[in-house]
């Protein structure tokens, strides 16, 4: 490999992307013969059909994807007793010539981790590494690292680091870029680690614990597709924003099977993304809240003091109170959830008022027969006074209705929360009108599982389906077996997509809309942020408890987040948090921050008492930390001296209109406002709405009044290690102790 120079890995390079382009275009090719075909035929001739179309499809979209840097590095393996030396090219996919030889591995194959585990002291069966930079399809340059100590009089001009510190240094753009090329050893052991129980990878700022959570997405799908592929994974991003930020890094990956959500997308139909205040959000999120929605619920069922009349067909019809009393105790014996239930009490209240209307009329000297009762039953069921007194007994119920009645009915809710003070029950008032925050999304998901369905027919409809799909589940997989594909698609898959239906629909997008569906695995970035319901409403969503739990308590500003991991983790597993059901991995080198950067702000937060995770930074800038004499001053520097990438401007809530309209006047449409608004160069936004982000240049205006938010160390502390080149403060740090 030493003495390949880099005219041959520019020919191997565009061998392979030629391959690529070859098996794309046949795949185009395959898809346009299959569509010419129409509809017609046997419903099993127009599955199979579907088959080969979603195959060609999904093959086509993974081509597109993977076109940037497809290969990106080579090893050298030494000879065995079994075979002879051998190259390995490893890239974002796997690809294969036409007589099926390798050309290409994927770098999710057990047979590329020594690309990444491999160091002089364990080689891993490799005598040299070579990392292939690139841009667009051509190799700029190769670097190689040598194992074997025969190959150092070869090795030349091509000795380097590697990928990692050029890719640390380039410029910012607002969106994340996949690590694939420069996982590092320890990165890439936790990405490859088992799927079952609850990893936590702790780390400090710029660590790659998003990196790594995301890559160990697309590996666990490829190792475990035949679970996964079927179930899904979800990826929780603390917001809409930082989504934005990583959406792009999953396809180049290979991988488009997973669904993204911020804490404030968790259930369909909502998309909440202003947070409460802080002290608002530390009671909603409190696990004493599920009680709380517990008891609101429970309460919707009452039994009337006294007997209340309703005139029916001319009629008066007595509905007492032991009536409603045993209906109630009869749907609750289902054990079903609220609305489900409530189908079982008017039947059993309408089943008991038939006979009594029945017995009265006989009483008048009518003459009234079994065939009678299902008309005297309808008439009952239709008449608006037995309507309006069932409803009062037992009233249907969304989690929206609930949620608005309870926050905006103070009487209501002091009679569930006797024990609460009234200024914790004015801390959750407000008017129905008001819309959902991300801290009540948990609180619509605890009352969505305790009401159920609020449509019967809906849900006898919504059942009628799943039996429909059950059968197409089966037909696609004969359908499978019939055409030899196994392990190419799943049938769960191919079931969503078959021509009657007219729908296309990935297992990503069912799952999206789907509040029911259970995940074979879940990715929490950021995790230290959430509340005892948050991690309720993530349990729910896979009960198999796999979890990729990826924080940092240092950086915890929420009011809700947590002082510990195992205190985090108690909503989750319960007090066997102290046992085995859960493993800790802790990422100990700080890729991103400046090493100047990175010890200015490790030494003021472990200073204000933050549990710092240490980290060794291995790279540093020209500049140190700055102090400037005024915003302005710091932001026209930055430009002046001919800076591109990203600029963040952070600062608290409260003031970043202003200096949003400051900066705006200067500098014009270079400036934007939020974290919606990533691409532009420079950007306003609050600490956090930085967390989990990244910029070449950072400005902090006055840090003091940050940290002096609640949480605020933890705040102050994310501000500081953003920045990949330069940091300003404008105003001194507060002092410690």
């Amino acid at each position: 490999m030493i003495q390949d120079g880099l005219e041959h890995e520019r020919d191997y390079v565009a061998g392979l992307y030629r391959r690529l382009d070859d098996l794309k275009a046949e795949a185009e090719r395959q898809l346009a013969s299959i569509r010419a075909q129409g509809g017609g035929g046997t419903h099993q001739s127009r599955t199979e059909r579907d088959t080969f179309a979603r195959l060609y499809e999904d093959r086509i979209a993974q081509l597109r994807e993977v076109t940037e840097r497809l290969a990106f590095g080579r090893l050298q393996l030494a000879a065995s007793a079994q075979e002879e030396a051998v190259d390995r090219y490893i890239g974002r996919i796997g690809l294969r010539d036409e007589e099926q030889h390798p050309l290409l591995l994927d770098w999710r194959v057990p047979q590329a981790s020594a690309f990444y585990q491999a160091t002089a002291a364990e080689p891993m069966g490799a005598r040299a590494r070579r990392h292939l930079i690139t841009r667009g399809r051509d190799v700029v340059r190769v670097e190689d690292e040598i194992f074997d100590p025969e190959l150092l009089d070869e090795a030349s001009e091509h000795q380097g680091e590697g990928a990692l510190l050029a890719a640390l240094g380039a410029e910012r753009t607002g969106r994340m870029n996949d690590i694939v090329a420069t996982i590092q050893a320890e990165q890439d052991r936790i990405i490859r680690s088992e799927l079952a129980g609850v990893l936590v990878v702790q780390g400090g700022p710029g660590t790659g614990k998003t990196a790594v959570a995301l890559h160990r997405a697309a590996y666990l799908l490829y190792s475990h597709r035949k679970r996964l592929g079927n179930a899904g994974v979800l990826i929780v991003g603390p917001s809409a924003s930082f989504l934005h930020y990583i959406e792009s890094v999953l396809p180049s990956l290979g991988e488009t099977g997973v669904v993204l959500a911020s804490l404030g997308g968790l259930l369909p139909g909502i998309a909440a993304t202003v947070n409460d205040e802080p002290a608002v959000a530390a009671l909603k999120g409190r696990s004493a809240m599920a009680e709380l929605i517990a008891r609101a619920v429970r309460s919707r069922q009452r039994v009337p003091d006294s007997p209340v009349a309703m005139i029916v067909n001319g009629d008066t019809v007595m509905l007492e109170p032991a009536t409603v009393e045993r209906a109630i105790a009869r749907a609750r014996e289902t054990r079903k959830p609220y609305n489900e239930a409530r189908v079982t009490f008017v039947k059993t209240a309408l089943a008991e008022l038939t006979k009594q209307w029945a017995a009265q009329l006989r009483a008048q000297g009518n003459t009234i027969d079994g065939s009678d009762m299902p008309m005297l039953q309808e008439d009952l069921r239709t008449a608006h006074d037995v309507r309006v007194a069932l409803n009062t007994a037992w009233l249907p119920l969304t989690p929206e209705k609930l949620l608005q009645d309870l926050y905006a009915r103070p009487h209501w809710l002091a009679e569930l929360t006797p024990a609460w003070s009234d200024e914790q029950r004015a801390l959750l008032r407000r008017g129905r009108d008001a819309p959902f925050t991300v801290e009540d999304v948990p609180l619509l998901d605890e009352a969505a599982e305790l009401l159920g369905e609020f449509d019967p027919v809906g849900a006898a409809r919504r059942r009628e389906e799943k039996q429909q799909r059950k059968r197409d589940i089966e037909n696609a997989e004969a359908a499978i077996e019939n055409m030899q594909v196994e392990g190419m698609i799943d049938a769960k898959s191919l079931a969503a997509n078959f021509a009657e239906t007219g729908i296309r629909a990935t297992t990503s997008e069912r799952a999206g809309s789907d509040r029911t569906w259970t995940y074979g695995h879940i990715v929490v970035d950021e995790a230290q942020e959430l509340s005892p319901m948050q991690w309720r409403l993530l349990l729910r969503r896979c009960p198999l408890r796999s979890f990729t739990i990826v924080g940092d308590i240092a950086q915890a500003s929420a009011a809700t987040a947590s002082s510990s991991w195992r205190q985090a983790l108690r909503p989750l597993i319960g007090r066997s948090a102290e046992s085995q059901r859960w493993r800790l991995e802790e990422l100990s080198v700080n890729y991103r921050t400046p090493r100047q950067i990175a010890e200015v702000a490790e030494e003021w937060a472990i200073a204000s008492g933050l549990p710092v995770t240490p980290s060794q930074a291995v790279r540093s800038t020209r500049w140190p930390v700055e102090e400037a004499e005024s915003l302005m001053a710091a932001v026209s520097r930055h430009r002046e001296e001919g800076q591109r990438g990203t600029l963040a401007v952070i600062a608290r809530g409260e003031r970043l209109e202003q200096i949003h309209s400051e900066l705006r006047e200067r500098f014009g449409e270079l400036v934007a406002f939020g974290s919606e608004s990533l691409l532009a160069p420079i950007v306003v936004l609050a600490p956090q709405e930085a967390k989990g982000l990244e910029f070449d240049d950072v400005v902090i205006v006055d840090p003091a009044s940050i940290a002096a938010l609640p949480r605020g160390a933890g705040a102050l502390y994310v501000a500081m290690t953003r920045a990949t080149q330069r940091l300003t403060l404008v105003g001194q740090l507060p002092p410690t102790g």
